[in-house]
């Protein structure tokens, strides 16, 4: 672990209720770049994104955010040292409009910046979302795949390094997936980093540089998408006997 690194975690564990769900897991994502966290329904993916952004604390081990330790750091701090994610609920203001629900996404206190800087930053997350044609519609009136396309312009809107997305393809039709598929290579383009929960596999194959598998809250492999698809018992756990991924 290193310099190369944006996010190093070093045995990471967390509990509840006597049932350990994160285990002694050691994971290192580099800078820029998109890496898919893949697994069974129950692996520990989603308790991992509330560990690294502060919406939990762990039981034991360390979070590295570009070499600082934000171990235990309150979630708004988190995101202030540059971490924002997504939700699978994709938690909009639906009686807001969408530009509205952008400039609440953008930080106001961070910098101090202007009126006119934050509509600016909330227009142009907007427009790499696709949805600038949409400013002025309430989030209620939208289809759900505009729906979820809002939701990723907050978080594009927000000054973050590391991008923390839940299921935000989950649903969407084919057409909206290439649009998404743009969108997310275009951030890693501009320097973004990116770690993805993704149960699409077809997803996963054409997006991710990375692929991290775990499995009841352990890593089991971490490498490119050819080397982790081309493990049989990945594939057996996943989608049980017989299965080919």
């Amino acid at each position: 672990m290193g310099a190369d690194y944006i996010l190093e975690l070093s045995g990471l564990s967390k509990s509840f209720g006597g049932n350990r769900v994160i285990t002694a897991l050691d994971l290192a994502i580099n800078r820029v770049g998109v890496t898919s966290l893949v697994g069974p329904n129950g692996a520990g993916k989603t308790t991992l994104f509330d560990l690294v952004t502060g919406f939990l604390a762990p039981d034991a081990g360390r979070i590295r955010l570009c070499g600082r330790d934000i171990t235990g750091m309150p979630s708004h701090r988190v995101a202030q040292a540059g971490v924002v994610r997504t939700f699978q609920n994709l938690r909009l203001f639906r009686s807001l409009t969408v530009l509205e629900n952008a400039l609440l996404a953008v930080e106001s206190d961070a910098g101090a910046r202007a009126p006119g800087a934050r509509l600016e930053l909330a227009q142009r997350a907007l427009e790499r979302a696709g949805v600038a044609r949409l400013a002025g519609v309430r989030a209620a009136d939208l289809s759900f795949a505009e729906q979820k396309f809002v939701s990723l312009s907050r978080a594009i809107a927000k000054p973050a390094g590391l991008m923390l997305l839940d299921e935000p393809a989950a649903g969407l039709d084919a057409p909206s997936l290439g649009r998404f598929h743009a969108i997310i290579r275009g951030l890693v383009d501009e320097g973004r980093t990116v770690l993805l929960i993704e149960h699409n596999l077809d997803i996963v194959r054409r997006i991710s540089d990375s692929v991290a598998f775990l499995d009841n809250g352990r890593l089991l492999a971490h490498g490119s998408p050819e080397e982790i698809f081309a493990i049989e018992e990945l594939a057996t756990l996943y989608f049980g006997n017989d299965a080919v991924i």
